[in-house]
Parts: structure tokens; sequence; C-alpha cells
């Protein structure tokens, strides 16, 4: 059991041991309800402590355990908390460093509460598409008030314990330690006082017993729903957090305790909730690479260094400023570096005047900044990042030198979007410390980040840059070497589908409406204005030599001849107006593209938002499919973690594959076949992969 069980004086304490957050999973609940009847049992122990080792009294359920019977398994979290409320000697929570979910409902359960200061405090349910489901929407409005008590169910949000303890007439905190170091002692102190005060036999509180009422309830509730619908359309939880609270104030506790349970359990078959805990489960594990073990030897990485100090390289190097890692910035000239410092300046500054940046901050941040014009300058440092023009010839020239000057055992990084990282890696004489590490555009905001594993680089490598992206607050997902990845080498293809449409006869902001309706961040047309269309004319310039059977509309080439670049012109798809970011449709746009399909001879026709949907999404999934099939990426949940955290792909639906599982893969399939058949369309690319018509076949998921 993951529970341990120890008498100081007649103070019995259960220490939940269930590393990395003591997670309430089935070993642990048993581990605390016999310790409870161990201490009932036993007649020299007048008080009782429930507390967590290591850094956290608990962070709620084990992860380990969703989707497994063990979950819903006696005792379950509602019988544990109950037990608590039923034993007759006095239950103390001494509570530290975390305080979530199943692990506040645990201790809103016990008799009394003592915290130590800074422990986050939070029920996070809403997150993963649920209410609380153990008495999180009952108890902590009585503890703490309806309307503070909503505000955290609804957000989600940890709060920490000396705020929560300072809210007038809370109940929450019976007691705030006054040191994380001193709540062990002083939580047996505090169990002793109470123990003492109920030795007449007096009943011991319980939260369930307090009132929970709200003066204006019926408006105030209305007023939230409001609130809350506009804020998360595409999510029930927020709302159905609204209902449970309100329940806890109109009904009897143990009436309000069935509400929420039929809450909760009608959520958690919504298609929002299992993709909300199919992304948090697929977070966690797109850091764990299959052949490198976890307690692989790893690199010390202690100064970075970037080459190149335009948007990107400005953006990566404000990564590592902002966690407190040493930057040198290489560049040719010195009018790029003033450039560059500049701009990353005026990020900050922004940062500072709007209040998210202290002064002080700024400056420590400011002051780990260094530039130079020599590669000779960067010898010492641990990590380097190249993110210069993305042109393999420039990259050989910049490899070569670092070859040359950075010290054994460094780590040599490419942030090429789309080129060869072997081809980069064999610039150099020692290809095992060359990896691929693709920030996104804007690299200090974007949270994505693509590990590019090639053939030869080191196990100790990987295990690093892994470790490194988590210390920058990135999500890592490892990719094989391909052109363009896991990301683009997919987003190429739904490129296509939007040309296609655009010949067959709609818009771009019909497309652009209609899959920003199904929820992506934003179409495919605003996000070539954003990236530059004439990235995008590059990349197909380069297609039209090596793959001349590959089809495009000829549509954006149309507009890149224009000059109609994009956002960073004024003019792409739409126009714009300096200094604002929305797109204006354009009719000279409009009137290309009708000139066009006269040209070639197509008669437009009607396309419905389902069949725009369907085709981008789609070729997205099928793409994915080959990209399994290859091994260019570990696992489905990966390419889903790529799409939500870097394409914009709405996190209600999981991600492409999530989605695809939830529509069906026969469904996918059949739909393949009709766009097939559609003679404008590239009959060769829906072919299903291998793989989906394997799954099919065998009627399994991408994520089964």
């Amino acid at each position: 059991m993951t529970a341990e069980y120890q008498v100081h004086g007649d103070v019995a304490v259960i220490t939940m041991n269930n590393p990395p957050v003591n997670g309430l999973g089935m070993s642990t609940r048993q581990g605390i309800t016999a310790g409870l009847a161990k201490a009932e049992a036993d007649a020299s122990v007048k008080a009782i402590v429930i507390t967590g080792a290591g850094k956290a009294f608990s962070g709620g359920a084990d992860i380990r355990e969703f989707g497994k019977p063990e979950a819903l398994a006696e005792p379950n979290l509602l019988s544990v908390i109950l037990a608590i409320e039923n034993t007759t000697k006095p239950v103390v929570a001494a509570i530290h460093s975390v305080c979530m979910g199943g692990g506040l409902e645990l201790a809103l359960g016990c008799h009394y509460r003592i915290t130590a200061p800074g422990c986050n405090v939070a029920l996070p349910e809403v997150k993963l598409g649920l209410i609380p489901g153990a008495g999180g929407t009952q108890r902590l409005p009585r503890v703490l008030g309806v309307e503070a008590a909503l505000n955290m169910i609804v957000s989600g949000e940890p709060v920490k314990s000396e705020l929560l303890a300072s809210v007038p007439g809370q109940k929450l905190f019976d007691k705030l330690a006054k040191a994380p170091e001193s709540l062990a002692e002083e939580a047996l102190a505090f169990a002793k006082e109470v123990a003492a005060k109920h030795a007449d036999g007096s009943a011991l509180p319980l939260v369930r017993n307090l009132p929970c009422k709200h003066p204006k309830g019926d408006a105030y509730f209305a007023f939230a729903r409001n609130m809350v619908k506009g804020m998360a359309k595409n999510f029930p939880a927020p709302a159905k957090c609204v209902d449970a609270v309100e329940a806890a104030t109109k009904q009897k506790f143990d009436q309000g305790m069935v509400t929420e349970r039929e809450i909760f359990i009608n959520l958690m078959w919504t298609p929002e909730c299992r993709a909300l805990r199919h992304l948090f489960l697929a977070e966690r594990a797109a850091s764990k690479i299959p052949d490198v073990p976890a307690d692989t030897p790893q690199r010390n990485i202690q100064s970075v260094a970037v080459i190149g100090a335009g948007t990107m390289g400005g953006g990566i190097a404000m990564n590592f400023l902002n966690a407190g890692v040493p930057v040198k910035i290489l560049e040719m000239k010195q009018e790029a570096i003033d450039k560059g410092v500049g701009i990353i300046k005026k990020n900050y500054e922004a940062q500072v005047k709007k209040g998210k940046l202290k002064q002080d901050k700024y400056e420590q941040r400011m002051a780990l900044l260094s530039t130079t014009l020599s590669y000779d300058d960067l010898k010492d440092a641990d990590l380097v990042i190249e993110a210069v023009f993305e042109e393999i010839g420039v990259k050989e020239a910049v490899f070569k030198e670092l070859d040359r000057v950075m010290k054994p055992g460094a780590i040599l990084a490419s942030n090429t979007s789309t080129l060869d990282v072997n081809k980069i890696a064999s610039f150099t004489q020692r290809p095992q410390d060359v990896v691929g590490l693709h920030f996104f555009s804007p690299a200090n905001v974007m949270k994505l980040l693509e590990v590019v594993r090639g053939e030869k680089t080191a196990k100790d490598v990987m295990a690093t840059v892994m470790t490194v992206a988590k210390k920058i607050r990135k999500t890592a997902v490892v990719s094989g070497v391909c052109d363009g990845f896991i990301g683009n080498r997919m987003i190429e293809q739904y490129g296509r589908q939007g040309g296609f449409l655009l010949d067959e006869g709609c818009t771009p902001q019909q497309v652009d409406k209609a899959m920003e309706k199904f929820g992506m961040a934003m179409g495919p047309f605003r996000m070539g204005d954003l990236a530059g269309n004439d990235i995008g004319w590059a990349i197909r310039k380069r297609r039209y030599q090596e793959k001349p059977d590959m089809k495009y509309s000829k549509t954006a080439d149309l507009l890149c001849e224009k000059g109609r670049f994009g956002q960073k012109t004024g003019a792409g798809w739409y126009d714009y107006v300096p200094g604002k970011r929305d797109a204006i449709p354009n009719a000279e746009v409009e009137q290309m593209i009708a000139d066009h399909r006269k040209a070639i001879g197509i008669t437009p026709r009607k396309i419905s938002d389902e069949e725009i949907v369907q085709r981008l999404v789609f070729s997205l999934v099928n793409e994915a499919a080959h990209i399994l099939e290859e091994g260019i990426a570990n696992k489905a949940s990966d390419i889903d973690v790529v799409y939500i955290f870097g394409y914009g792909f709405p996190v209600h639906r999981g991600g492409p594959l999530r989605y695809a599982d939830e529509v069906g893969l026969f469904n996918v399939v059949q739909a393949m076949k009709r766009f097939a058949k559609n003679p404008l369309d590239d009959a060769k690319f829906w072919e299903p992969a291998p793989l989906l018509a394997r799954l099919v076949a065998e009627a399994k998921t991408f994520n089964s």
C-alpha cells in the first residue's frame, strides 16, 4: 500500500507516499482506510493526521488508473471521505506544496485542516472536461463562500494557500503553519489541541453540515452562466460547474452530492471530456522515447548559443533567458545584432508595461544576454541552436563553423522546419551531437517544440534536449527525419486541399470561416497570410522539380506573383491595415481566382461547410497515418499534441487522430473514397494509408 502509518505519542500519522504527486490510486486509498481503522482500534491514539510525502499533499486522481477498473474500485474516493467523516477521533489534514482535485476533496472531508504557506490549491477537473466528482462542488462553497468557490471550480487554476487563508469568513483552513518546514511539528501540536477539545465527546465538525447560501442566488447564477457560456462555448463542463454549485445552495447536502455525481458521470461520456483526457495523457506521454530509458545520463546544459538574431533567433533566446540560462547570440553584422536585441527588449518592455513582468526580472534576463560577431566566442557553450535562413547551403556553412569551434560534447541543434537533419549532421565530424529543435513562431510564445532525431543522434542528446524542453516550458514531441517532419508535412496536404477548394468554387473566407467554426484558431488562408505566402511558394517550387506529378492549385502561385505575401506586406489572400491583424476580403483576389477557374475550364459549384471540413481534416489524418506507418512519429497521440500546440487544432476535439477516432475510421475512409472520385481532386492521395486501411479492417482506432 502506498500510504504509511506511524504513531507519534497519541497521534497517528497517515502519510500518502505515491510519487510523484501522491495520486489517490487504489493502493493509496486502501492505505488511508487501513490506517483509519488501525487508529480507531488503538485506544492510545487520540487524533489522526493525514499528509503527503515528498513534494505534494496530493495531486488528486492517479493518472495511471485513467480508464482502468481500479479507478472506480472500492474503496473509491467517496468511500474514503465517508470513512474519514465517520471516524470518532479528530482527523487533521496537514496540507503542503500541492493540494489539487481529489486531494483537496480528501482534505475537505477531514475534520480540521492546517496548511503550509506556498501550497497550490485547486480543483482542476474542468480542464479534463469534468466537474469535481467527490464532493468538491458541494463542500468548497461551504468553506470558502459561493462566489470564490465557483471561480476556483470554473477556472481550475491553482490559488496559493495563504491567499485563500485571507478570504474573509473562510473555513477552508483552520490554521496556517509558520513555514513549510514546520508543518509536521505544527500539525502534531494542532492534532493534540483538537483531541483535547473533543475529549468530552463533543461532535466533530463536518464541512457537510455548514450552511451554503448566496444572498442573490438566482441572479448570481444566471450571470455566472452567461459569463461561462461566452468564455467556454465549446466545452460543456464549465456551465455544469455552475449547475453543481447552485445545487449546493438549493439542495440538502446528500441530494447535492447525487446531483454532482450525475453531472460528473454524464460529462465523462462527452466527446469533449474524452478529448481532454486524451490530451492530458498524450502531453505527458510525448516526453517518453521508447528506446531512451528514463535513467539515461544527460549532458550538463549551463549556457546556450543562438546563431541568428532574427525573429526566430530572438524568440528562441528569450525562452532560455526566461529560464535563467545565459545566452550568447551570434550575427554577421552589428546592425543585425542591434536590431535583434532591440526586438527582445521591446518584447520584455511590453510585458513590463502590462504588469506581466517585474522590472527587476526584466533586468535580470537582459543581464544574461550577450552578443558576438565571432564563432570563436561560442566555444564554451553547452548547446548551440542555429536559426538562419532555410537553405541547405547556408546551414552547411554554419555547421562546418560550429564543428570547428564548439567544445567536445556540445549539442549542435538546427531550427530547420523542413530540411534533412541527417544531411546537416553530415556537415560535421560529430553527427551523434546533432539534433533538430524546430521551434514554432513566435518562438517565445508557442508551446510546441519538434525534436528531430537524426539517424546518428546519440541517446544522451535526446534525453538532454527533452529535459531542456521542460526547463524552457515547451511541450516536446519527437519526430524522425523526413521533409517537413510531422507538422509541416501534414500541413502541406491541408494547404493543397484548400487550393483545390478554391478551384472548385470556394472563396478564401468561406474556407476559413468553415474551419474556424469547426474550431481551428484560423483557417488555412489566414494562416498562410500570417506565416508568409512566399514560404509556401518556395516549397512548391522545390516540389515542382522533385515531384513533378504532385498536383497543386495554381492560385497560390498567382497570388505570390502579385507580391501578396501576407500580413508582412499588408496584402495576401486578404488585405491588412497597419497595426491590425483583421483579415479584409479583397475583390481582386476573388476575381483572380474566378479568372483562373475560367482559364482551366472549371465551372464553380456550391460546396458545403461539411465537405470543406472533411477534406481539410481528413487530409491531415491520411498523411498522419503514413507518418505513423513510416515510424516518423512514435505514436498517434504525439501527432495530436503537435497539432494542438503547434497548429491551432481545436482542443475540444483532441487532435486530428483523436477526432478521426471519434468520427469512426470506417466513416473517414468512406468519405475519402468519395473524394477520390472527384476529378478535380488528387485521387492518388485519397487512397487510404496502409495503416488506416488496416485499422479499419481490424475495427481498431489510432489511439487504441
